[in-house]
């Protein structure tokens, strides 16, 4: 019998920025700020000394629902 193999996908992750999280919520970027900050919603630092924050979309999916959205 052969044996299955995992392929991971090589594809970059779609990750959103915060002005996008903030459009999509319909709030602003700095209420996107202070719930990163406060552990509500869970994001990454990218970019050079890590500035940059990007949110997956499947957290920012869990802040909705945790949210009720």
């Amino acid at each position: 019998m052969p044996s299955q193999i995992n392929k991971t996908s090589n594809k970059p992750r779609t990750l959103l920025t915060v002005r996008q999280v903030a459009e999509l919520d319909n709030c602003s970027e700095k209420t996107v700020r202070r719930a990163i900050a406060a552990g509500l919603l869970e994001a990454l630092r990218v970019g050079p000394g890590g500035r940059l924050l990007r949110i997956d979309p499947a957290a920012h999916a869990a802040y909705r629902q945790a949210q009720n959205w």
